[in-house]
């Protein structure tokens, strides 16, 4: 069943992984729900194929484990695939829909990011947020003092 698979869906989660499989016309061959220290086996143990993930902070993590082993990924913002998602959605639903997406010519994808361009960025955020708390407190010290 494995080895007929050319795309596989992944809906990434805190411990449950929901993966669904399809091969190259789009007929779903497998549905799995693996826990977070079985995904990487299960991967290591496929052929290569496209992966597709929803785009999030820890989904460049994936796809560098993901690429390890040879695998294609690509990920997609949240919104591109809530549309492809058939009816009232849930991880297994948001998988399949995944799998779809990635196989779109002419989807757009999230280019993966190294961990020096993911801590930079995290930098960038971290002081963003320390100036707009400075400011607030700048501000409210300015209205207080001119009650």
């Amino acid at each position: 069943m494995k080895h007929q698979m050319s795309v596989l869906g992944i809906d990434i989660a805190k411990r449950l992984f929901h993966i669904v499989g399809m091969h190259e016309r789009g007929q779903i061959v497998l549905r799995e729900r693996l826990a977070r220290n079985a995904l990487m086996p299960f991967i290591a143990a496929l052929p290569p194929v496209l992966i597709g993930l929803e785009a999030c902070g820890g989904a460049h993590y994936w796809a560098r484990r993901f690429r390890e082993h040879h695998h294609a990924v690509k990920r997609m913002a949240p919104q591109f695939v809530k549309p492809s998602i058939k009816s009232n959605t849930n991880d297994m639903r948001d998988a399949e829909g995944i799998g779809e997406v990635v196989t779109r010519p002419t989807m757009r994808f999230v280019p993966t990011k190294d961990v020096d361009q993911q801590d930079i960025q995290a930098l960038h955020r971290v002081r963003e947020r320390l100036r707009g708390a400075r400011t607030a407190l700048v501000h409210e010290i300015h209205g207080l003092l001119h009650a």
